[in-house]
């Protein structure tokens, strides 16, 4: 990990940007989250291998986005993004494999698109070529993880199933709404 200061423009980032970062800091703090709370509740050892080598993904995204956001703007709402996070993980993870890759699925799907949003953006202006990659970087980890997620499921969501993605979809985008202000 390259142990650079923060931007060095970092009085000169767009608001825009900084707000971004702020919900993607936010994003990862959940996304750790989740997988931690699969691994409290799951004693299946193909879901805790699955988890336990997608959280090592996310913690490093996390050291990486923060090494571009500095501290002070960063969500004051980090303990709710871990919360929810750990529910999002540890509730699916009560009843089987398959609603924890579903989950997953998701909520990688809903990053995927968010990351692809940001990255459009970002690719229109040059001085931000670093965070540009790093973006870059994060969503490929993140449509693997989707990938994994998809490629472990073997049968066809439940109505229950369907809604809880639908639920994890929503959450996930009133998260980034609040992330991005808060």
């Amino acid at each position: 990990m390259n142990n650079r200061p923060f931007l060095k423009q970092a009085t000169s980032i767009p608001r825009w940007l900084l707000r971004d970062l702020r919900s993607d800091h936010a994003g990862e703090t959940g996304a750790i989250a989740i997988y931690r709370g699969i691994l409290a509740v799951t004693n299946n050892d193909e879901v805790r291998s699955f988890a336990a080598s997608h959280l090592k993904t996310e913690r490093r995204h996390l050291e990486l986005i923060e090494s571009f956001l500095p501290p002070h703007a960063r969500s004051s709402l980090l303990a709710l993004w871990r919360a929810a996070g750990f529910l999002t993980g540890a509730l699916p993870a009560m009843f089987g494999n398959a609603a924890v890759f579903r989950t997953i699925d998701a909520v990688e799907t809903f990053v995927d698109e968010h990351y692809a949003r940001q990255i459009g953006r970002l690719s229109q202006d040059e001085r931000f070529s670093e965070i540009l990659d790093i973006l870059e970087r994060c969503r490929t980890d993140e449509i693997r993880h989707r990938d994994d997620a998809r490629n472990r499921l073997d049968n066809t969501p439940s109505m229950f199933s369907e809604a809880w993605c639908w639920l994890v979809g929503l959450g996930s985008a009133v998260a980034v709404t609040l992330a991005r202000r808060i």
